[in-house]
């Protein structure tokens, strides 16, 4: 297979080729993923340092605004870094390994939305069994789930492009590396190629996000037994996780259910589940829940005190 790759490296056409919108990409593509980092790790130190922040929901939580951090970086930065030269280059290595991150964070953060999931059906549907049911071994080995679920898919999807025939062109109309772009440039028939895809990518995103939509009804319908304080406490940390998953879920299924083909529009769908999805999911669990707004307003305060001293 060695001997049927040409191309070392790959030219990316980039977010834009319009000289004016180039320079906007810096500034815009920058303020977005420093604010990605900020609440991500934000969420994170303030869970990890609260100690009624301990309840599993929680404990994913923190996991789910790392995942969120590590992902957005697998193409902020080369996207950031493009933008400031004409020419945008990517080594093979370079380009299989932003592919490789896509995947497994990706993978891993599927799999970790419908943990969370899982654990609100429980809490709701499940009161009095919740603490036996979700215990801190459990919820260990539900994330390591996660994460291993994620290298799994990951290393699948590598291996299988890793091999493909790349004999040139070698320019990906896109500002980072993924999967239909490059296969677009395998000097051999895809449509094969396409279905796995599709089964591997496409299909695990429509079957979970299918899977989540019943688990949520199921969760919702049960809420009519509990009381108003109580219904409106589990629907506001409900309609969080549904928004999550939706922003997650709709672009995943648009870019990989369907034939070996490139759309216009899929940069600015790239562009919304990698940098644009990881800002809002701080947004949207902090400005819903009030347990996470006061452990963020002691840390805060917290931080100036020591700072006055």
């Amino acid at each position: 297979m060695e001997n049927k790759r040409n191309v070392t490296e790959f030219i990316l056409i980039g977010l834009t080729q319009n000289p004016q919108m180039q320079k906007v990409v810096l500034p815009v593509f920058l303020v977005l993923y420093m604010v990605t980092l900020a609440g991500n790790l934000l969420i994170v130190v303030a869970i990890t340092t609260s100690r009624a922040l301990n309840a599993p929901m929680y404990f994913f939580l923190t996991h789910l605004a790392l995942i969120d951090t590590i992902y957005s970086s697998s193409s902020a930065p080369k996207l950031i870094v493009d933008s400031l030269h004409e020419k945008k280059i990517i080594s093979f290595s370079g380009c299989m390994a932003q592919v490789y991150a896509e995947h497994i964070f990706g993978a891993a953060e599927i799999i970790l939305l419908t943990v969370m999931a899982y654990d609100r059906y429980v809490a709701i549907c499940k009161p009095l069994h919740y603490t036996a049911i979700m215990s801190h071994q459990v919820c260990g080995l539900l994330v390591g789930v996660a994460w291993a679920g994620g290298f799994l898919h990951a290393t699948v999807q590598i291996l299988f492009i890793f091999w493909l025939p790349f004999c040139g062109p070698n320019v990906i109309d896109h500002f980072m590396c993924d999967l239909y772009p490059l296969l677009k440039l395998v000097c051999m028939d895809t449509h094969t190629l396409g279905l796995f895809v599709a089964a591997n990518s496409g299909f695990i995103c429509l079957l979970t996000f299918l899977l989540l939509v019943v688990s949520y009804v199921v969760i919702l319908c049960s809420l009519r037994t509990y009381s108003l304080e109580g219904r409106h406490k589990a629907l506001s940390t409900c309609v969080a996780h549904i928004t999550v998953v939706v922003l997650f879920f709709v672009p995943c299924m648009f870019v990989y259910l369907r034939p070996v083909t490139t759309l216009p529009i899929d940069k600015a769908v790239a562009v919304f589940y990698t940098i644009v999805a990881p800002m809002l999911n701080p947004l949207i669990y902090t400005l819903r829940n009030a347990d996470v707004n006061n452990a963020i307003r002691k840390l805060w305060r917290k931080k100036v005190t020591s700072n006055n001293d």
